[in-house]
């Protein structure tokens, strides 16, 4: 059954008449998304600082967000969380997830990096992979002057961004780089075929339908034989061995669940080490929305607290 705070929040949508995403340009979109966080995000915590480096990508700099939890001295070596936000390669920024990354700083223990990946339509797909490959690279190579570990660092991100993520885990694996300490996939897109049974199930009415995802792959993927590209559909790698360690978060009502499972299971079937969590009563993007919805405060500390563990913090 869907969490009755998660009916409350649709059904208020509805009542506005919140235009569905794929009806609207994409700058419209942008905005509109960025705007939606006074209702449903939390106040951003406090942290220890914040600071705005620039990683040097494939056609131009990168910007990054870089969050140190709160009580940190500013000397102190942290493991650290690579963070690619969500917004289907489409929408969403450093702003649209700051809330999040303060969160999952402060909890954790570790610090957080956000990537402001290049978006579509404008950067077409591959210009996300590439730049979150970069980003992640570069942390890892500038560790020492950003005050961080380079053997413990993660990469994370949630539906568009948990993509990228495991798409990171993997080029880092295939390019003979050192693994990554840790993969946080939060309810990830998979496989851009959409052919999972959830999509059928959950593609109308929860926030996330089925021409919004199809809105999403237009502007990121026009050309449908990109689907199979596993720098497009992680899930569809042949190899899913020797990966990093991996938290695979999902929820009932989302049209990406079954995908996200799947991920899970590839990667325990092929040896890497795996946990799927799901919020059964919950939609696509609750993480976000922790002023309206209590679960999404469980879901970070959750989180949070695998990143703990799994880095050392």
């Amino acid at each position: 059954m869907l969490h009755p705070q998660a009916r409350a929040l649709l059904d208020l949508i509805a009542q506005r008449g919140v235009p569905p995403t794929h009806t609207l340009a994409p700058a419209e979109a942008r905005a509109i998304y960025r705007d939606r966080r006074a209702f449903t995000q939390p106040e951003p915590p406090p942290v220890a600082s914040v600071r705005e480096p620039r990683a040097p990508g494939p056609r131009g700099e990168i910007p990054l967000r870089l969050y140190r939890p709160l009580g940190t001295p500013d000397d102190r070596v942290l493991p650290a969380l690579v963070y690619y936000h969500g917004g289907g390669w489409v929408i969403g920024d450093l702003d649209t997830h700051d809330t999040l990354c303060r969160e999952l700083a402060n909890h954790s223990g570790c610090a957080v990096v956000s990537v402001d990946y290049r978006l579509a339509p404008e950067h077409r797909f591959p210009a996300a992979v590439d730049d979150a490959v970069a980003a992640a690279r570069w942390v890892r190579a500038n560790a020492a002057a950003l005050k961080l570990d380079a053997q413990r660092i993660a990469v994370g991100g949630d539906s568009a961004g948990g993509n990228l993520a495991a798409v990171v885990a993997i080029a880092a694996r295939d390019a003979g780089e050192a693994p990554f300490a840790y993969q946080l996939l939060i309810y990830p897109a998979t496989d851009q075929h959409r052919s999972a049974p959830s999509h059928e199930r959950n593609g109308e009415g929860y926030l996330l339908t089925r021409d919004t995802m199809a809105y999403f792959s237009g502007h990121y993927l026009p050309e449908p034989r990109d689907y199979a590209d596993w720098r497009a559909s992680p899930l569809l790698h042949p190899d899913h061995s020797r990966l990093p360690p991996a938290l695979v978060l999902t929820a009932g009502y989302d049209p990406l669940r079954d995908e996200g499972i799947a991920y899970a299971h590839k990667l325990s079937a092929a040896g890497s080490r795996a946990t799927h969590v799901s919020f059964e009563r919950q939609i696509h993007g609750f993480i976000l929305m922790g002023r309206v919805l209590d679960e999404a405060n469980d879901a970070v500390r959750l989180c949070a607290a695998a990143l703990r563990e799994a880095l050392g913090a």
